[in-house]
């Protein structure tokens, strides 16, 4: 087993890829908290595991700082230590923005294109983007990934080892035009993982990114069909990605197998992007 008696946190662990990374790396032998905004969804995480034994549920809003704070007081009570930290928890989209309106306007530029009159329908996401939904996008992705790798490298240091894998995006790589928040979020914690990699190396701390593609999860069930079909027509293997093959990269830069892996990025991302 790869994780054999380590202690994992993998926030954001109530579905999709959060969920499909406790589970594996629960049955390489892991000890997993397991984290979400709603208790129930990290508890069920917990319950469906091979062996539930392996999971501790705990809940926290990776964006306020006192909860991670508390989150991690309760997981050093417990265990006492931290070998591995995912940072995965994050939403796609805020209650300040009209989704299906910006889903419309895409669609339309793509039968526009399709037609070849030309583009004449404009996606005006970012100067209709309220603050509410910037802030509230770089709060659970950016914020919740330093105010969670800020408490977990206070453990690491204790013992100078560790792994840290946060959970970036294509979108970082690439930009995505109906999401510029989210973009913007995800390119900055590619940047803060490279910083941090350099900054803790000599602890004996791992720090790395994955970059999904488009991984069929309950954030991306929401795609209208030709926004979806669109997706898989720009992705060279023809399909979305499934959570376990995501959870596979985590478990690889987790364990000894990415032991000469820091401050890099991996993207399972079916040929999507390919810089």
């Amino acid at each position: 087993m790869k994780l054999e008696g380590r202690i994992a946190l993998v926030t954001g662990g109530g579905s999709g890829i959060g969920r499909a990374i406790a589970h594996l790396f629960a049955d390489e032998g892991a000890l997993v908290v397991v984290n979400d905004v709603r208790l129930e969804a990290a508890e069920k995480t917990v319950k469906e595991m091979r062996d539930p034994g392996r999971g501790r549920a705990l809940q926290a809003d990776v964006a306020d700082s006192g909860q991670v704070r508390t989150m991690f007081v309760a997981l050093e009570r417990e265990f006492g230590a931290l070998d591995v930290l995912v940072n995965n928890a994050g939403v796609a989209t805020t209650s300040g923005e009209d989704r299906e309106a910006i889903a419309k306007r895409a669609e339309t530029r793509i039968m526009e294109t399709l037609g070849g009159q030309g583009v004449e329908t404009h996606l005006d996401v970012t100067q209709h983007l309220s603050d509410e939904a910037w802030r509230r996008m770089l709060a659970v992705h950016l914020d919740g990934t330093f105010f969670c790798t800020r408490e977990a490298l206070r453990l690491m240091s204790r013992r100078n080892r560790g792994a840290i894998v946060n959970i970036s995006s294509v979108a970082a790589l690439m930009g995505l035009e109906t999401v510029p928040h989210y973009s913007a979020a995800k390119g900055a914690i590619l940047s803060f993982t490279r910083a941090v990699a350099r900054e803790v190396a000599s602890r004996g701390i791992r720090v790395n990114a994955i970059c999904p593609g488009f991984i069929d999860t309950p954030m991306t069930q929401p795609m209208p069909p030709l926004l979806r079909a669109a997706a898989l027509a720009r992705t060279p293997l023809g399909r979305n990605g499934e959570p376990r093959e995501v959870a596979a990269t985590a478990l690889f830069l987790a364990s000894d197998d990415g032991s000469f892996f820091t401050g890099q990025w991996l993207s399972p991302n079916g040929g999507l992007f390919t810089g």
